[in-house]
């Protein structure tokens, strides 16, 4: 298991040791023997075109000093021509890139893999947060969040492993040989110019963390809005809300704007004191090796060969700036992402839990108490049976707790008192993916994938046979309709379904889930949005599909749950009646004065 995140900051930033702790797992996985062995072999790769790239300034320096007159070739060099030392110059800096190129290569698969890994855990572990969490959050700034997060882990993959550590090395060994081939002063004033480069790098790099932080922060925003408005297209049309629409998507890139100039500014001031520090020791250096030259206590190849080594020095630590920036600030997008995999699951399988065993499909709500919010409680003490194979309907006005029930059956969220049993069992106590297996849903609106209507008919069973698909629909009375398309089954739907009707949508959730073929079966006012003549034939065909099910029916209209075995009636967290179409308009009671409430106002429809 990966190590938690811990945070080192009031506001909940994971800290960068963490992170990095969190994301090690991933690229030295236990039991995977051929990613370590890529990993060692393209550090080893690395290691070799660091010591050949340090080494080739040496080849440099003999060459020039081989053509320079009265100049005497160094003892190591001497049987080799200039010629000769200038191939082996050029053939030591193919090699370092060579051997750069082989690292990337072998390392590509594990970081691949790893990426691939995070993405999925993170992916699935959305789908695992109980609905309390997800429709408090906002799906498009999850996805930039988790978009970002990713990018940031393939960023520091490569960078942290492959250019700070080596880089490290590089320098360290670039000192030890201005020490030993010169002296002390010009390693001091290279490691002067290193420390004061790191620490105003590192400095200004943290101030602009913060101005990063708030360009994320904007640019969820933006992204947010845009998919809340393009998923509502159709309500924005009926409004006539589109200049409305996208003035407030200009406000959210206003603000963007307004942080990504503050980041380029200061991103401007970073590279401008970078330069003048680095130029600083670069023409410090270059002056102490030229006056040698002039005092003949240096060669014309040492000349060149500490300039070597300076533009060797340079380039990697104008590289260290840019790469530091990039990852303290995939660290930010990375401890957002994180953070969401640090978000506790509110509904987990108990340790030990059983699969759930359906013998006959008996419900039972015993005491049941739940509130989505614990000031606000929705159910209050409700005793309900549903027996095997019976059909039971809820009632009740608006906010009565009637898709309540629905919700803990299907354990989307867990009672506050109580318990709600099915064949006895607790549903706290199986597991979540056989509770789920054996309870079909057909809700109020179906919503439908952006794929082909296949596609969506066997989300019920993705292993169904395509005839098993075809049979579904038939039962569903949706397969005439579907043949009448040019693509037939193959025909895609469009985004949540938006190119079929609501009759057909509701027809294709039906077929799904008659595939499915659960042997408990909640019907979440699945006809209270569609007209009266489609309502008629879907009621007909819901009968048929409740056969030999056991139902629980949560309705409006109390017209289309006349036939059910028996009615509850729920209002304000408890049942205040229950019994029979028939007994509870004998009664004279609360379900008859809804009935004929109902019943007038569809007389004045039918006047009208």
């Amino acid at each position: 298991m990966s190590p938690p995140i811990t945070y080192d900051r009031p506001d909940g930033e994971a800290s960068g040791v963490s992170i990095v702790r969190r994301v090690a797992p991933y690229v030295w996985p236990d039991g995977q023997g051929w990613v370590k062995r890529r990993v060692v072999l393209a550090f080893a790769a690395l290691f070799l075109a660091k010591i050949i790239a340090v080494a080739t300034p040496f080849l440099y320096k003999a060459a020039v000093d081989g053509l320079t007159p009265q100049t005497a070739t160094p003892a190591w060099a001497l049987g080799a021509g200039a010629v000769a030392l200038t191939v082996a110059y050029g053939l030591a800096r193919a090699m370092t890139i060579g051997f750069q190129q082989l690292r990337d290569v072998v390392f590509a698969p594990v970081g691949q893999r790893a990426l691939r890994r995070l993405a999925s855990e993170t992916f699935t572990h959305m789908h695992r947060l109980s609905m309390r969490y997800h429709v408090t959050r906002k799906t498009g700034g999850l996805s930039r969040i988790i978009e970002r997060g990713v990018k940031g882990v393939d960023f520091l993959l490569r960078f942290l492993l492959f250019s700070i550590g080596p880089l490290m090395l590089e320098l360290v060994m670039i000192a030890v040989v201005l020490l030993l081939a010169f002296d002390w002063r010009y390693t001091a004033v290279v490691v002067v110019t290193i420390v004061v480069y790191v620490a105003f790098t590192f400095r200004v790099t943290e101030w602009r963390v913060a101005i990063r932080r708030a360009m994320n922060e904007q640019d969820t925003d933006a992204n947010q809005k845009a998919i809340d408005s393009l998923l509502n297209f159709e309500t924005v049309k009926y409004f006539g809300a589109e200049a409305r629409e996208a003035a407030r998507y200009d406000s959210a890139m206003e603000g963007y704007e307004r942080a990504a100039l503050r980041t380029a500014y200061s991103l401007g001031f970073l590279n401008v004191g970078q330069s003048i520090i680095i130029t600083t020791g670069l023409v410090t250096v270059m002056v102490m090796a030229a006056m040698g030259v002039q005092a003949g206590d240096l060669t014309v190849g040492d000349f060149v060969m500490v300039n070597a080594y300076m533009i060797q020095i340079t380039m990697p630590l104008n590289f260290l700036g840019t790469v530091y920036r990039e990852i303290r600030q995939a660290l930010v997008d990375m401890g957002e992402m994180f953070g969401l995999l640090e978000q506790p699951t509110e509904i987990a399988d108990r340790p030990g839990a059983a699969p759930l065993r359906v013998t006959g499909g008996r419900i039972e709500l015993r005491d049941v108490h739940f509130g989505y919010n614990p000031e606000r409680p929705i159910l209050q003490g409700v005793d309900l049976v549903v027996e095997a194979g019976q059909t039971v309907a809820v009632v009740g006005p608006s906010g009565s707790g009637k898709s309540t029930i629905g919700r803990l059956l299907f354990r989307f969220y867990d009672v506050t008192d109580g318990a709600i049993l099915i064949d006895g069992q607790d549903v706290r106590d199986v597991t979540q993916d056989s509770l789920h297996a054996r309870i079909g849903v057909v809700p109020q609106d179906t919503v439908l994938f952006n794929d082909t209507l296949r596609y969506n008919i066997a989300y019920g069973r993705p292993n169904a046979s395509f005839a098993e698909v075809e049979a579904a629909a038939r039962a569903a009375k949706v397969d005439g309709f579907i043949r009448s398309l040019p693509q037939g089954y193959e025909t895609a739907v469009g985004e949540r379904g938006l190119k079929l009707s609501g009759g057909e949508k509701q027809r294709v959730g039906i077929a799904r889930t008659l595939l499915k073929d659960p042997p408990i079966l909640v019907l979440d006012e699945a006809t209270s949005a569609l007209d009266t003549e489609t309502e008629r034939d879907i009621q007909n065909e819901l009968r048929l599909m409740s056969r030999g099910r056991s139902v629980i029916t949560i309705a409006h209209r109390l017209s289309t749950v006349v036939d059910a075995d028996r009615i509850v009636v729920l209002e304000g967290g408890v049942i205040v009646e229950e019994g029979t179409h028939d007994t509870l308009l004998t009664r004279d009671g609360r379900y008859a004065a809804m009935w004929h409430r109902q019943a007038a106002e569809a007389e004045e429809g039918e006047a009208a």
